[in-house]
């Protein structure tokens, strides 16, 4: 995904939820420099940035990252320097009050995810390879074709220590999002 492409669908929502650059910062806790930065393609927000973002606007991570796809084609993976690989499998669907990506982690990296909203409920199953969740301070081994659900308004993470890349399906269930 382009840096224009993240420019425009953090704007749009700004715009959409009536916000001011500096409501948006006191919201989601991003300075209005940085905000304003990346509504201007001057810079590129990490995923723990945009996770702040969608907590603070009260939407969904594919609200930032998900456009139609044209001609039948699936949405880009977004990489972000240093971190995950996140595609958008299925965004948001209000009906199931849920999203999915599809994730990959290189050998030897590692996320770690603040808090998301209280409530919010992550499954995680992986297609390829094998990685480790973080659930608080414990880790947990996730092995292909197994899944795992836990609350994901607390500290949690994904590793990959092995040297081979792997993938996994990352459900997102928002309880309270309309």
């Amino acid at each position: 995904m382009s840096d224009t492409t993240l420019q425009i669908r953090l704007k749009a929502v700004r715009v959409q939820a009536g916000l001011s650059l500096a409501q948006a910062a006191e919201r989601t806790g991003v300075s209005k420099a940085m905000l304003g930065q990346i509504e201007r393609g001057e810079s590129s927000p990490t995923i723990a940035t945009l996770w702040k973002l969608s907590k603070g606007f009260r939407q969904p991570l594919s609200a930032f990252l998900h456009l139609a796809p044209q001609d039948g084609q699936p949405p880009v993976p977004v990489s972000f320097p240093g971190e995950i690989t996140v595609q958008t499998v299925f965004p948001f669907d209000p009906l199931y009050g849920s999203e999915t990506f599809l994730i990959t982690l290189e050998p030897g990296q590692a996320h770690v995810s603040q808090p998301h909203a209280p409530g919010v409920v992550e499954d995680v199953v992986v297609t390829a390879g094998q990685i480790e969740v973080r659930q608080g301070d414990a880790w947990a081994v996730c092995p292909p074709a197994k899944g795992l659900r836990f609350a994901a308004d607390q500290l949690h993470g994904y590793r990959n220590d092995t040297a081979e890349p792997a993938q996994f399906l990352n459900v997102m269930h928002y309880p309270t999002l309309p």
